[in-house]
């Protein structure tokens, strides 16, 4: 009895030997034993004890050393096929690169040509200028442009939400890629918009700086999940609404400003919302090309999108003391008219007509439902929103505390 287990396990260990030794690298293979191979497999499988079939019934792909290659390539995504889509396109991004986003350094608008020189001899008269002006602001478009400001200084969280996007990450931090090369210059044109309002907000004296960079930390370290889920389609849907939301709520800070007399503010406001208007059309321009390619894929994505409606990057801020910070900063952004449910409705009618959504056809049966909800959300939001800004018009408005101005009531 134990002679047959005895070579019973000898013929396993046997049979093992030989398909681990299939698949060991050949610089550890003997001599002796290695055979030459007819083909240049760099994937460290011998062919002369593995046959082609039994390979593809174990590995799923042709006995080739690309087709191992391209298959492992594909399978280390969640969204292969997304991620095909958006390299089809990556020479369209090289062009975004250079023509959208403008040249770093000296041809490029910096922050301090937006505000006083402290290093001139009327450095004072300058900076009293632009607290006279800034004091006939009143607290509720401070609160706006703080809320907005802190919104822009979570710049790192935003970034880091870009290298999710599958296929369109910078591993290593100095890819040459022309999807991390845009992630990089984005990011830094970005940076200037923070590092604006931020000094602005400082020289104007009107501001509790403390308790805004405290939001500023709360809100980094907590970070948001806009439910992009490593998904590009997803990820570039969000962003095209996204600087279109901050695009809107920044010039109509900037027309408010304008209206008291603050005319540097304006044009620092209007200067931001250029930017964030260059890049919309970029990631827009993004989503018309996945369209071109799979139709089907990104309805089935924006549909699903819309139905948990689209996550503002600053909803979970705090100051660490008002639990409903952002819920009351977006409250008074509301009865100002700088962002408003409307604004979010016309966005989205906006995206349905620039990217044509209506008159797409051959669409599969579930994405001609998607196309047929999307076309509809506009007029339907818009109404829900009409009917709620009526609504308040006859209640009585409950001023909130807001650590950002000293604890004034706004």
């Amino acid at each position: 009895m134990p002679s047959t287990r005895t070579a019973a396990l000898a013929a396993v260990l046997s049979s093992a030997a030989s398909v681990v030794a299939a698949f060991t690298s050949p610089a550890v293979t003997s001599s002796a034993t290695s055979k030459k191979s007819t083909t240049s497999i760099y994937s460290t499988v011998d062919p002369s004890v593995v046959t082609k079939k039994e390979y593809q019934d174990i590995c799923g792909v042709d006995f080739d050393d690309r087709a191992l290659t391209d298959r492992l390539k594909k399978t280390a995504y969640l969204y292969p096929k997304h991620v095909e889509v958006i390299e089809d396109f990556e020479p369209m991004v090289n062009e975004m690169v250079d023509n959208i986003l403008l040249e770093t350094g000296e041809k490029a608008w910096q922050p301090q040509d937006y505000l006083p020189d402290l290093a001139a001899d009327d450095w004072l008269q300058q900076t009293k200028d632009l607290r006279e002006a800034a004091e006939g602001i009143p607290d509720e478009v401070f609160v706006v442009l703080v809320g907005d400001m802190v919104t822009e200084e979570a710049l790192p969280t935003y970034q880091t939400l870009l290298n999710t996007f599958e296929g369109c990450d910078d591993p290593i931090g100095t890819t040459d890629s022309a999807w991390a090369r845009w992630s990089r210059g984005w990011t830094s044109e970005e940076n200037r918009h923070g590092d604006l309002l931020n000094k602005y907000l400082y020289l104007s004296g009107k501001t509790d700086m403390r308790a805004i960079e405290v939001t500023i930390q709360h809100l980094i370290t907590t970070g948001f999940n806009p439910g992009a889920r490593k998904d590009p389609y997803r990820g570039f849907l969000y962003t095209s609404f996204q600087e279109r939301a901050t695009k809107v709520s920044h010039g109509n800070v900037g027309k408010v400003a304008k209206e008291y007399g603050a005319k540097d503010l304006q044009r620092i406001c209007a200067k931001i919302a250029g930017d964030e208007g260059r890049h919309e059309k970029a990631y827009q321009s993004f989503c018309t090309e996945i369209l071109k390619r799979d139709p089907d894929g990104l309805l089935m994505e924006f549909g699903d999108m819309m139905r948990g409606q689209i996550v503002m990057p600053a909803e979970l801020m705090t100051d660490g003391k008002d639990a409903q910070l952002y819920e009351n900063f977006s409250a008074v952004a509301q009865r100002l008219g700088v962002y408003t449910a409307i604004d979010y409705a016309e966005i989205i009618q906006h995206l349905v007509d620039h990217w044509k959504l209506g008159e797409l056809t051959g669409l599969s049966p579930e994405a001609e439902k998607e196309q047929e909800y999307i076309c509809r959300l506009p007029t339907r939001y818009k109404k829900l929103a009409e009917r709620s800004m009526n609504k308040k018009k006859g209640e009585e408005v409950e001023l909130q505390s807001f650590s950002w101005i000293f604890d004034r009531k706004a």
